[in-house]
């Protein structure tokens, strides 16, 4: 039985893309159920409505607070019974109770390599300090922002030529290869988040992961 998938969206959904792609292989042991987005104009609602996947739409303009809003989108996700619950660019800093009531399950990619460059603009960030290698981290969401434990990333040179738009394709580039993968891990139940006092650990076939998460060379 495939695991069931809900993906949630603010923009263009090319990430929601690739896993709607990965799980087209007939060996592929989940599947897309639902998408959510916090903006009506989100073209990934296009995406999923051309996969004939279910489309929600809540926008956090509509509440008074965080708070509200979060409650609000735990209601309409659990009506999908979600295994998996994948962020794909979901522009919102979620609340502890959200976080809580989904971990273990909910995944996150961030365009660095974590823990450098938590929070926005960092393709710049890398190039302002002279980086010669940049990233991409699949990471468990956990109540500090982009500071779960990392489960996989994929390195990307960084050339002395380079805009942040030039490192910004790179980088999406390996994000479509790396998090349907991982995904797909979630969904084979090979993947778990361990907790031990205040740590917290990504295990994979019950190994936990380096810092830098699975193959980190």
């Amino acid at each position: 039985m495939s695991s069931r998938i809900v993906v949630l969206i603010s923009g263009s959904g090319t990430n929601l893309q690739a896993i709607i792609d990965a799980c087209d292989a007939s060996d592929y042991p989940g599947k897309v159920v639902g998408v959510v987005s916090n903006k009506a104009d989100a073209y990934g609602l296009t995406r999923a409505k051309n996969a004939d996947i279910e489309t929600i739409t809540l926008s956090h303009k509509s509440f008074e607070s965080r708070k509200s809003y979060d409650q609000a989108l735990m209601s309409d996700i659990d009506t999908l019974s979600p295994d998996v619950i994948v962020l794909a660019g979901f522009m919102r800093i979620l609340t502890p109770e959200f976080v809580k009531h989904y971990q273990g399950k909910l995944v996150n990619i961030h365009p660095s390599l974590l823990p450098k460059y938590q929070g926005l603009n960092t393709h710049q960030r890398a190039i302002d300090a002279g980086d010669t290698v940049h990233g991409v981290s699949v990471h468990f969401v956990t109540a500090e922002l982009d500071g779960g434990p990392v489960i996989l990333q994929a390195k990307v040179p960084v050339f002395e030529t380079d805009t942040s738009d030039d490192l910004a394709a790179r980088v999406h580039e390996q994000e479509h290869r790396i998090y349907p993968l991982v995904v797909k891990w979630l969904c084979e139940k090979r993947l778990h988040m361990k907790t031990e006092g205040d740590n917290e650990f990504a295990v994979l076939d019950g190994k936990i992961l380096s810092i830098s998460g699975y193959a980190n060379d």
